[in-house]
């Protein structure tokens, strides 16, 4: 079965692959390649079908429309370390240069230290220079709002990804409800636990990131108001670093031995698995985390974890690179955008 067009936004069901393969004179498998951005399709054939797609209303008109254009220089800068879920977002982007290229986007990929606002800041600047619009992981500090505002001075765009900020100027947000994927946490931990009292417990990568905060807050609002016989015993950070929440998680066990569950909030997760591993506790302590990648993909296959509640990195890039088309057409973002879907994966509909 074809994955879903990771580059067609508005899909009319009247067309269909065969239709778009028939309008272009290629094959459903050159097709299948352009719309996902997989390689191996040189930049005049993807401009023709995705032209060929347009025409069908298989993909929105602008996505073709740019393939005649100079590509829009657009810097994404992701947090470096052992986040796997940022890694792989950022591989998926690298790989998908050539489709985006011919949509009118031309991707930078750039890692930035973790948890360094001051660092982070530096970075938007020192590619607003060059840029015409950047998207990136916010964390809440002055220097980084500061950053932004200017850049929406000069005119050029920033786009938020998975974590937000609050009072900037940034053009739009890809990411999570994260208070909503926080509830969702709590309840799964809820439903795995059942009515007994027990103790739960959370490693954040951050506060500094939004994300978690809110996912944090969403956690302890539910657990309050519908499930007050679970007791949450603490909060710890992480760096979303694994060697730091592996110590962690041993930690949390040695201080409470009857721990029932943990809610991983940020990356880092093959540390708190390997931990649970380590302390034979993998199969009686419910592991809820965020970021489907290969190590949470595994901890779902032997029962280590038990839900990953992740934002589909195919369907963020689609949505950055029409935002940032839309920008450059003169569209407007709305502000309260829908937000990114949460999809929840257990071990029977792993993707």
């Amino acid at each position: 079965m074809l994955d879903k067009p990771a580059l067609s936004p508005l899909q009319d069901r009247r067309s269909t692959i065969v239709d778009v393969a028939r309008q272009a004179g290629v094959s459903t498998a050159t097709v299948d390649r352009v719309l996902n951005g997989r390689q191996g399709v040189r930049a005049p054939m993807i401009q023709r079908v995705m032209r060929a797609a347009a025409e069908l209303g298989y993909v929105e008109e602008s996505s073709a429309s740019a393939a005649g254009e100079v590509p829009a220089n657009i810097s994404i800068l992701l947090p470096s370390g052992t986040n796997r879920y940022l890694g792989h977002l950022g591989r998926l982007i690298v790989e998908q240069s050539d489709a985006l290229q011919a949509q009118g986007i031309k991707p930078t990929v750039d890692y930035i230290k973790s948890f360094n606002p001051e660092a982070l800041a530096q970075a938007l600047q020192r590619h607003g220079r060059s840029a015409d619009g950047i998207a990136f992981m916010a964390l809440e500090h002055p220097a980084v709002r500061e950053a932004v505002n200017r850049l929406a001075e000069k005119g050029i765009p920033t786009v938020t990804l998975i974590s937000d900020i609050a009072n900037a100027q940034r053009a739009a947000f890809l990411g999570l409800d994260n208070r909503s994927a926080g509830r969702l946490a709590g309840y799964l931990i809820a439903r795995f636990v059942g009515e007994r009292p027990a103790k739960v417990a959370m490693i954040a990568g951050s506060l500094s990131y939004r994300a978690h905060e809110e996912r944090e807050m969403g956690f302890l609002h539910v657990l309050k108001e519908s499930h007050p016989h679970i007791e949450v015993v603490g909060i710890r950070e992480g760096q979303d670093d694994e060697a730091m929440n592996y110590r962690q998680m041993r930690m949390l066990l040695s201080q409470h031995p009857d721990l029932a569950g943990i809610y991983n909030i940020g990356g880092g997760a093959s540390g708190v698995g390997k931990a649970l591993k380590d302390a034979r506790r993998e199969h009686t302590l419910v592991f809820v985390g965020h970021g489907l990648t290969p190590d949470t993909r595994s901890f779902l296959m032997d029962g280590t974890m038990d839900a990953v509640i992740t934002q589909n990195p195919k369907e963020t890039i689609r949505r950055l690179a029409g935002t940032f088309l839309n920008l450059r057409g003169g569209k407007s973002i709305a502000d309260d955008a829908e937000p990114m879907r949460s999809d929840v994966i257990f071990r029977e509909n792993l993707p």
